[in-house]
């Protein structure tokens, strides 16, 4: 009997309902949207046994995001995210045998996200032969024969990729990549590459370290906090809880953004009485509206600002000591920033100088700042650019290295941190390679692999002819979506490995793998016993996780195994000291080599176990040390660019909504920018439309304006009146990512470039 897939309810542009966006989040509706939906999906008793173990010291790590964890933990430390993620991984609905027999792949890659999702965890290997449409069951001995062949047939090790989502542990990403370049391969891209990258090569050019400087109880310190780019209520809300912390203490902070987002408005803290009956938290003291891509400008302008207050005051602006013991370039800068043209600032930011002299006169009033942001800075053209003039403002003033101060990019991925940590990095530096060599007994490859950009141009150019995703949706998550799917297409075989089913499991190679594995919830038990995992956080916090639930299917293997079998299939003939059964067996034996390999990871089994696992060292951070070339923090020289926008044009950026997690689609409502049951909307404001000849609610196609006059369009979109900036439009991510062209990149990071995307509006044939 055919099997009945589950109520799935797509979005309708009929029913599509527009109303005003909020002014406030959380409250009683984060309370009620977080556990509705568990205890009607998962049941009350399996809500409780993952809901209530969430970010607990005993418990599990969350997987939608990386904010770090307080010292005290309460009962429920938990947000709207974290509740649905689990929710949505956790699900006791399962995608049966016969589903592969009923649903042929040409079909599904018409689906939605959120239809795919819908279908429920994936429980057993499939695979689809060169020729056939549909996906078949086969053994996990057949899976790993199959690729394992694979790989051993290519002439070249380069000819394949091993992609890396942020769910993946500590442990399975040391793992990947030791058998990646055991394999003889650097060609490691992860979806860090699409989006924090940026701050990898700003930090790292000025200070040394591509990492936070602060820790979390910094934010409860700090006098004046500036946050960028990014949008807290929805990408990562417990950071609310850490905002309200800070005003608490008496601090201040400036939101800067395009869009009035509800989190940086006023929060309501569902934890305390006053936030589910009170007022609330009033959290942003400025709000500055500011142009796509006019960051750089204003931080340029701010700087020119406390460089201006010193020279009319010498010697009492700038912190004098700490620019001479440890920074280098404050002549240059200065030099450089003396001749900012303060009409070109105007222009590239939209606002007015009183709102950047208000912004200046907070940060010469606080001693202690610190600056976050996340991928509205990251993903534009001079992000990278960006986050250099980020600190240098800190610098200026000493704001890293001390209490309550400091750089803090925040990562949206659970554990894209410690993958990198962990070696997950197309260009990992020679000592990482050396001692991991030594650790077991083999060359790794020197030459540096494929970025995930990179990997697509690879792939569409026939150089890279196997795919491998741990976790993540490539395909769904990267910009130019038809050339990264004509790019996947014309590869021999493409390989995910899985919880649930996504967009780049229906766009496929020749042939195609997917193979199940279990999730975090899950009690991972192997031949030694119950295992746990490590991840690390936003603020180089590293802690275990312990799965909670039993797994949805006795047939699941963890990352670990699949890895670890991969590799046992595939380098039978590759001379490396590694115990591949051994670890499958017993994650400790997989730490113990950590310990030998990456910084910082010393003794990595005993101090995993300690209360709250450890913090990796950090010397801007722990000592003003800074690992440059010349050992000193580098205040950098940028020129500035202006974001062009034609005439009858708009500059769009992609985000995303409130019902979603990266690509994964919870829902379709966007409560907080008042959007339910619906996602094909363009956010631009009500002037601009009045300017375009439009009007609120017409259906536009909306066509990506690059001078390769390639079509890029997405078809009938409604417009939404919103209080955005003038001059830029908003619509959600992944939809928009076909506007993106693969070669639009940020210097330096290679990052698409998903939040500066010039854009036609043109009325929708009827």
């Amino acid at each position: 009997m055919p099997r009945k897939n589950p109520r799935v309810e797509e979005a309708d542009e009929n029913n599509l309902e527009v109303g005003k966006p909020k002014d406030w989040a959380a409250g009683f509706p984060g309370v009620y949207h977080s556990m509705k939906p568990a205890i009607e999906k998962m049941g009350l008793d399996r809500s409780r046994k993952t809901l209530l173990a969430l970010n607990q010291k005993d418990g599990f790590d969350c997987m939608s995001c990386a904010w770090p964890d307080p010292g005290h933990r309460k009962a429920f430390e938990f947000c709207e995210n974290g509740a649905k993620a689990v929710t949505w991984e956790a699900t006791p609905v399962l995608v049966p045998s016969e589903f592969w027999a009923e649903h042929p792949v040409s079909e599904l890659r018409g689906m939605s996200e959120y239809w795919l999702g819908m279908q429920g965890r994936l429980t057993e290997p499939v695979y689809k032969p060169a020729g056939e449409d549909h996906y078949r069951p086969v053994s996990w001995d057949e899976a790993f024969s199959i690729l394992g062949g694979k790989l051993k047939s290519l002439a070249s090790p380069d000819e394949a990729a091993f992609y890396t989502s942020g769910r993946t542990s500590n442990e399975a990403a040391f793992l990947y990549q030791l058998f990646a370049r055991a394999y003889g391969t650097n060609n490691l891209p992860d979806c860090s590459n699409m989006c924090h990258e940026s701050s990898g090569w700003g930090m790292g050019q000025t200070i040394g370290i591509g990492k936070a400087t602060i820790s979390y109880d910094d934010f409860a310190q700090a006098d004046l906090i500036i946050i960028m780019g990014q949008n807290p209520g929805t990408n990562h809300p417990r950071m609310l809880t850490a905002l309200e912390e800070a005003k608490e203490a008496g601090g201040r902070i400036v939101a800067v953004n395009p869009l009035p987002e509800a989190g940086l408005r006023r929060y309501k803290n569902p934890q305390k009485v006053k936030g589910i009956v009170g007022h609330g938290t009033q959290i942003a003291d400025q709000f500055l509206q500011i142009r796509l891509g006019g960051d750089m400008a204003l931080l340029q302008a701010v700087s020119k600002r406390v460089l201006d207050a010193e020279a009319r005051n010498p010697g009492s602006v700038l912190d004098h000591r700490f620019l001479q013991e440890h920074c280098q370039g404050l002549e240059e800068l200065k030099e450089h920033l003396a001749e900012l043209d303060e009409a070109a600032v105007l222009a590239a930011t939209g606002l007015r100088s009183q709102e950047i002299d208000e912004l200046a006169a907070r940060y010469l009033r606080a001693e202690k700042v610190i600056i976050t942001w996340a991928m509205g800075i990251t993903q534009h053209k001079k992000g990278v650019a960006t986050i250099k003039e980020i600190i240098n403002l800190l610098l200026l003033r000493g704001n890293i290295g001390k209490p309550g101060a400091g750089a803090s990019p925040i990562r949206g991925h659970s554990n894209v941190q410690g993958d990198r940590t962990m070696g997950i990095w197309e260009q990992m530096p020679p000592a990482f390679l050396d001692a991991l060599g030594k650790e077991f007994n083999f060359e790794p490859p020197r030459e540096h692999g494929a970025d995930a950009v990179e990997t697509i141009r690879r792939m569409r150019d026939g150089d890279i002819k196997v795919f491998v995703g741990l976790g993540g949706n490539l395909v769904g998550a990267i910009s130019d979506s038809r050339a990264a799917e004509a790019a996947m297409a014309n590869t021999e075989m493409s390989v995910q490995i899985s919880t649930k089913l996504n967009r780049s499991h229906t766009v496929t190679g020749e042939e195609a793998l997917i193979l199940p594995t279990m999730g975090r919830t899950e009690i991972d038990l192997q031949a030694s016993g119950p295992q746990f995992v490590s991840v690390e956080d936003t603020v180089c916090a590293v802690h275990a996780s312990h799965g909670t639930v039993k797994p949805v299917a006795p047939n699941l293997l963890s990352e670990v195994a699949i890895i670890s079998r991969l590799a046992r299939a595939t380098l039978d003939g590759k001379k490396t000291d590694a115990d591949w059964a051994g670890f499958e067996r017993n994650y400790d034996l997989i730490r113990d080599h950590i310990s030998h390999v990456v910084a910082g990871c010393e003794d990595y089994n005993r101090k995993i176990r300690q209360e709250g696992g450890f913090v990796l060292p950090n010397g801007p951070r722990d000592s003003r040390t800074f690992p440059t070339p010349t050992g000193k923090a580098m205040l950098t020289v940028n020129h500035l660019e202006h974001v062009q926008r034609p005439a009858g044009t708009l500059i769009l950026q992609s985000m995303r909504s409130h019902d979603q997690f990266n690509t994964t689609i919870y829902g379709h409502d966007d409560r907080y920018r008042g959007i339910k049951k619906g996602r094909e909307v363009v956010f631009v404001s009500p002037e601009d439309i009045a300017e375009l000849g439009l009007s609120d609610g017409q259906h536009v196609d909306i066509h990506g304006v690059y001078e390769d006059n390639a079509e890029r369009v997405l078809r009938k979109f409604r417009v939404v009146s919103y209080p955005t900036a003038r001059g830029c439009a908003a619509a959600y991510y992944p939809e928009a990512n076909v506007l993106v062209p693969l070669e639009s990149v940020a210097e330096g990071s290679n990052t698409p470039v998903s939040k500066a995307v010039i854009v036609r509006l043109e009325p929708s044939a009827a």
